[in-house]
């Protein structure tokens, strides 16, 4: 069965200093700690905007850094990446 957050897709992602963006197709803007996601937090502008979406907008996955987020995972707080696994 899924959920509502198993239907929220990213549709963008950029970064700040301190967090990272992420705009959802229900309208929603998330915010993210960086620190959250050390690779993210360590990388170089460059590497950050190179992304493509998983599963249609369910996850975002950084091929230069191996780092991958699960988006509904951030709704519900839960840090899920190659990093934590």
């Amino acid at each position: 069965m899924n959920t509502f957050a198993d239907s929220v897709k990213a549709l963008k992602v950029w970064f700040d200093k301190n967090s990272m963006w992420v705009a959802l197709d229900d309208g929603r803007v998330l915010a993210v700690p960086r620190k959250w996601f050390p690779r993210l937090d360590a990388a170089s502008n460059e590497q950050l905007e190179n992304y493509e979406f998983s599963g249609n907008g369910i996850g975002v996955h950084w091929d230069d850094l191996d780092e991958d987020i699960f988006i509904p995972n951030l709704l519900v707080n839960e840090r899920v990446t190659n990093a934590y696994k």
